[in-house]
């Protein structure tokens, strides 16, 4: 099916919902996200017309000593997650191109929350850069929400700043608060150790 011939209502309609934290490749079936301070990245190989997409946050709670690292793990996880899926059905890094959207501010928040969007969006194109994956079009940082529409066929993304309502701000201020805690949980230990070497 053809989806860049339909309304962008229609395409709305039949996309795959990713959630903050979570990743997906698809290979016609179109993407969608709704962001707030999260940034979502698109990443699409043009010659082997594979494309996917990212929704993730950078953890604004801290853990201890190892917060740099903490909050460089969640964003480079979900931006490794989805550079290897997509090397493995076929696309090359070196044909790879990105569109990045959110890093929004959509709640009046005083302290350092205030910058997660900021943190969020200069990490996305911090790691495209050093992974010289060149970022065609993006829509960071305002007071908006946005509603992000990829055709991972095409490459296509489409970007819809939203005024954010009460009832659409706690929404998505849920989901990211569900996501976050998720970040600052400690790992379960397990018996098994893993030496890095």
């Amino acid at each position: 099916m053809d989806y860049s011939k339909l309304p962008s209502q229609e395409i709305e309609r039949l996309a795959r919902t990713i959630h903050p934290g979570a990743w997906a490749i698809e290979p016609e079936r179109p993407l969608a996200t709704l962001l707030g301070s999260c940034v979502a990245v698109c990443l699409f190989d043009p010659q082997a017309r594979v494309g996917g997409l990212n929704h993730f946050m950078l953890p604004n709670i801290r853990r201890g000593s190892n917060d740099d690292v903490d909050s460089l793990l969640s964003g480079a996880y979900a931006m490794e997650a989805l550079l290897n899926a997509l090397l493995q059905r076929g696309a090359k890094k070196l044909r790879l191109q990105a569109k990045a959207f959110g890093g929004g501010t959509i709640i009046n928040t005083s302290g350092p929350s205030m910058s997660i969007g900021l943190r969020n969006a200069e990490f996305t194109k911090e790691w495209l850069d050093r992974e010289g994956i060149p970022l065609l079009a993006s829509d960071f940082l305002g007071p908006w929400s946005r509603k992000v529409l990829f055709l991972p066929m095409t490459g296509d993304a489409f970007c819809r700043r939203m005024v954010t309502n009460m009832a659409t701000a706690e929404t998505i201020a849920r989901e990211e608060k569900s996501y976050a805690d998720t970040l600052a949980q400690k790992p379960k230990s397990t018996e098994k150790k893993i030496e890095l070497f």
